[in-house]
């Protein structure tokens, strides 16, 4: 059922209520109850951007190097983290792997960083997805090349907001997920979907059970208006 819009408007206030100041304190942190949750998939191959109660979802399929999944987060990044932070949108992102020359090669080594991300539940699907838009911002396209460094990508994941734990937990450089496991799973996900073209990005509606045209501009203003 989808929300009304005097609650969206009640989600944004609250948005822009929270965000107004923070102060820093001792501890581990966690994530503010009022703000989108950052989550696994019941499978555990995915992550998953907002609240459930979200009124519209969708499932990103999408490859480290791909340029055009670089050229989606160029457009849409920021309307996705407007509607994942007022409680309109929740996203579920599968990465993907196929462009990787060996196992453990770049898309490999961003996607564990994506579900370093996500473990603990400190950072918001806010946070996230600014941090993936971060990563396709700095892409790495030379085929071959190993991509960026734990470092690399834990600047940024501060650059994006995330909590310092979990940014420290991407320097680190620890497994996060089988990444073989993940894009097995994934890729059958994406073949059910569409066995003629499997490609990144596609975004899929499952409620509907659709995949959306993402090269008409304004796929998401619809998708969002129904």
């Amino acid at each position: 059922m989808r929300r009304s819009r005097a609650a969206l408007l009640l989600a944004i206030a609250l948005v822009l209520a929270v965000a107004g100041c923070t102060t820093k304190v001792a501890g581990t942190a966690t994530r503010d109850p009022a703000q989108p949750p950052l989550t696994l998939s019941k499978d555990g191959y995915g992550i998953v951007a907002g609240f459930d109660d979200a009124p519209t979802r969708i499932e990103i399929f999408t490859e480290p190097q791909c340029g055009h999944c670089a050229d989606l987060q160029k457009d849409f990044a920021d309307q996705f983290a407007y509607y994942i932070g007022v409680g309109a949108l929740k996203i579920t992102y599968r990465p993907l792997t196929f462009l990787d020359d060996a196992p453990g090669g770049y898309s490999a080594h961003v996607s564990n960083a994506l579900f370093l991300a996500a473990d603990g539940g400190a950072a918001t699907g806010t946070q996230f997805q600014r941090f993936v838009k971060e990563l396709y911002a700095h892409q790495q396209r030379t085929k071959g090349g190993a991509g960026p460094s734990d470092d690399e990508i834990a600047e940024m994941a501060k650059t994006a907001g995330m909590p310092d734990e979990i940014v420290d937990r991407i320097a680190d450089g620890g497994s996060a997920v089988d990444v073989a496991d993940m894009d097995t799973n994934n890729f059958e996900y994406l073949y059910e979907i569409d066995n003629l073209t499997t490609g990144t990005p596609t975004v899929y509606d499952p409620e509907n059970d659709e995949k959306l045209d993402i090269y008409d501009n304004n796929w998401l203003t619809k998708l969002m208006q129904t």
